[in-house]
């Protein structure tokens, strides 16, 4: 009862004080900022709202040390584990989770709302999502240790922060930046760096004037200032990762007490700890350390003056070293598979290397618009490494099947121990199965994340994405991707197999669009293609995008971000189905709604398996740049199909797994249906009205850019407010 009272005090609290602080400021008609520097700044703050609400509310539902299983003394079934034990730690997770929770719902309120943004400056904003920083880290301390040592770690490294990014704001400070031996602008007492950085931007062409005017200060900002979304997407990701698995150990937790066992434990307590103490203090400082980096960098990200030094690399490297060292000492149970881990990401910066020396000979300087080329496909790069790094990790801490949850023996005879991998101490199909699950779940984690570590660095990233070292890697990493999913998803060679034909099919039906798109233009010509679609014309010869190219590149990082964040979502559903797994007996390992209700099992397996692999030959398509710039303009619109396909299997797979009754999937199927007949009836007067009257469609080409602007500044955020919302539903 007082959790409840807290949670909806808070809730009015803060409603009060957004509706109080709107009625004072109602006649304030001060001068805002720049619109769009602050849509850049909005759209950062809505990212990381969005995914600290997804992060605190499965906690919430699911509190470090799970649920009892059955009714004990004054606890019932149901009610936290760590509730008997740990009452004063759970309650301190508890406050502090949902101060975060609530904390980031009133920003996302603030941030959609316009008459709200009017109201609010950067400086409240940033003391909400302060609150939610905080929250978390009291919440990950509390929650993610069962000892006062481990406990007191996080809260120094905690107190290091402020520390850390002081000492860093005092040697960019001392540390003069070197300037441009000429310039025009009077910015010797210039209050910020931006100013500087704007005044190269404005400046004209380098095909005009030297190379050598603005270029130190452009190459300074190539690295991470032109991914700043990105790294913050980065960190935020990488925190999300780190405080559930902080929250839910690999190796689970003990189920019931025992004290007389030597070591004895408690329930609720981290089964690493007792059966491999060392490997668990390693995964346990190095996942703790990447937390703690992921908010420092997120801190940092929002200064401009950081963003131009090396201390954001430095932390940025940090927080990815610590993921590192956290998935090999997590992923297995004995030191030369950790090794093998981590040789992984050396061989593939190897490999880079070695393609990059053999295979690019031009080394001449590069143009604006190839280096414009270049920084584009870093940034598709980035996306996809960083969404990938954050499934597989993921997967490699909690693998398919689950763990034992005592010390015993299986029906072959083989001894195992509790926290190791069912699937990986079964002799025979399930232990091959489990390596090559665990394999190529490594493999594309360690490619991911080598990726990531040469994105940051120019001098790394661009001579792998011309010679298309990068691109192999990240193919590598996708394919990995898709060989863990057949490998974990199923016990059956044929339903391994299916994921691979589907995927097959899933191309064919791409080629299929892609010839009718083809032929629709050679019969209706170039005027009425370009009619037909109006937003992928690609004919402009300017180096400076179009309308029409930005509208189309706009298209390709919708559809990009649905289709990653689409296969993430199908992928931890795949490794971990609805209805859990068996811990024992013959089934152990295997999924319990496929004894229960088989019908259901396949329908969830089949939409589930459908969806990921759509969005994995939607990935792999949208990475190509070969195509001509007409077939890629068809390829947008073949995969537009391809995504609906997408949405249509997660809908099924969640319409039969998130229910055990066909009445209450049948009413997930009939709000879909009902949604699908809604945008039918919108997309038939759209097509009516647009027939009967040309004169309005012509007139909406020619409004002012800066009102398209400002409606679709915050698109991309918006859109991963959706999906995120989505994600969040399925778990």
């Amino acid at each position: 009862m007082p959790t409840t009272v807290y949670v909806s005090t808070l809730v009015v609290a803060l409603a009060v004080y957004v509706g109080i602080k709107i009625l004072l400021d109602w006649h304030d008609k001060e001068a805002q900022d720049d619109p769009l520097e602050f849509n850049e700044h909005r759209k950062e703050l809505l990212v990381l709202a969005t995914f600290a609400t997804g992060l605190s509310f499965a906690a919430g539902l699911s509190p470090p040390g799970g649920f009892r299983d059955d009714a004990e003394g004054d606890h019932d079934a149901g009610d936290p584990i760590l509730k008997a034990q740990h009452s004063q730690r759970l309650m301190a997770f508890f406050y502090c989770n949902t101060t975060a929770f609530v904390a980031s719902l009133l920003v996302i309120v603030l941030l959609l709302g316009r008459r709200m943004q009017k109201y609010y400056g950067k400086i409240q904003l940033y003391g909400f999502i302060l609150v939610v920083l905080l929250g978390l880290l009291g919440a990950y301390a509390a929650g993610s240790s069962r000892k006062t040592d481990t406990t007191v770690y996080v809260v120094i490294l905690v107190a290091a922060v402020p520390v850390y990014i002081f000492l860093v704001m005092v040697m960019v400070v001392m540390v003069p930046v070197s300037e441009p031996p000429e310039s025009s602008e009077p910015s010797e007492n210039s209050d910020s760096d931006e100013v500087r950085l704007k005044s190269i931007s404005e400046s004209p062409s380098p095909a005009h004037e030297s190379p050598t005017v603005g270029g130190a200060a452009d190459e300074e900002s190539e690295g991470i200032g032109k991914a700043q979304s990105l790294m913050l997407l980065l960190a935020t990701l990488a925190a999300t990762i780190t405080y559930q698995a902080g929250m839910d150990p690999p190796g689970g937790v003990w189920p019931s007490d025992a004290l007389e066992t030597e070591p004895p434990h408690k329930a609720g307590d981290p089964i690493l700890l007792s059966t491999h103490a060392a490997r668990y203090k390693v995964f346990f400082y190095c996942n703790s350390t990447a937390f703690v980096a992921s908010l420092v960098v997120i801190l940092m990200v929002q200064n401009t003056r950081l963003m131009r030094g090396h201390a954001l690399e430095v932390a940025m490297i940090l927080d990815l070293f610590g993921l590192i060292g956290a998935y090999a000492a997590g992923s297995c149970r004995d030191v030369s598979t950790s090794i093998y881990v981590m040789a992984l990401a050396g061989g593939v910066l190897v490999y880079v290397v070695i393609h990059v020396v053999f295979f690019t000979l031009d080394h001449g300087k590069l143009s604006d618009e190839e280096k414009r080329r270049i920084h584009k496909r870093r940034k598709r790069l980035l996306l996809l490494s960083i969404l990938v790094a954050t499934i597989t990790y993921q997967a490699g801490l909690t693998p398919p099947g689950g763990f034992w949850t005592q010390d015993g023996k299986t029906p072959d005879g083989h001894n195992y121990r509790a926290g190791s991998a069912i699937l990986g101490d079964v002799s025979g199909e399930y232990r091959r199965r489990y390596l090559a699950y665990f394999y190529c779940n490594s493999t594309s984690f360690m490619a991911s994340m080598a990726l990531i570590l040469m994105l940051v660095n120019p001098n790394l990233y661009r001579p792998g994405i011309r010679s298309y070292a990068l691109y192999v890697c990240m193919v590598v990493a996708v394919f990995g991707l898709m060989g863990a999913y057949a490998a974990g998803s199923a016990r059956q060679l044929r339903t391994s197999i299916y994921v691979f034909v589907l995927v097959g099919a899933v191309v064919a039906f791409i080629l299929i669009q892609l010839l009718m798109f083809f032929k629709l233009h050679q019969i209706c010509g170039p005027a009425k293609a370009k009619r037909s679609f109006p937003p992928l014309q690609l004919q402009s010869p300017k180096p400076k995008p179009s309308p029409e190219e930005s509208s189309n590149s706009s298209r390709r990082k919708y559809l990009m971000l649905l289709a990653i964040l689409a296969a993430s979502v199908t992928y931890q559903a795949g490794l971990k189905p609805p209805g859990g797994m068996f811990e024992d007996g013959v089934a152990a390992g295997n999924p319990v709604l496929r004894v229960s209700d088989l019908a259901r099992y396949r329908v969830f397996f089949y939409c589930n398996s459908g969806s990921f692999a759509a969005s994995v030959v939607v990935i792999v398509l949208l990475l190509q740049e070969f195509l001509h710039r007409q077939a890629y303009a068809l390829l947008i619109h073949a995969m537009n199909t391809a995504i609906v396909l997408d949405v249509l299997g997660l809908l099924g797979a969640y319409a039969a797994g998130s229910s055990r009754e066909w009445d209450t999937s049948g009413y997930v199927i009939a709000l879909t249906a009902a949604v699908l007949a809604f945008l039918a009836v919108h997309l038939v007067i759209w097509f009516v009205s647009g027939r009967g009257g040309k004169g309005k469609v012509s007139t909406l080409q020619v409004q002012p850019e800066p009102k398209v602007l400002r409606r679709c500044a915050s698109s991309p955020a918006v859109l991963k407010l959706s999906v995120q919302l989505v994600s969040i539903s399925c778990v």
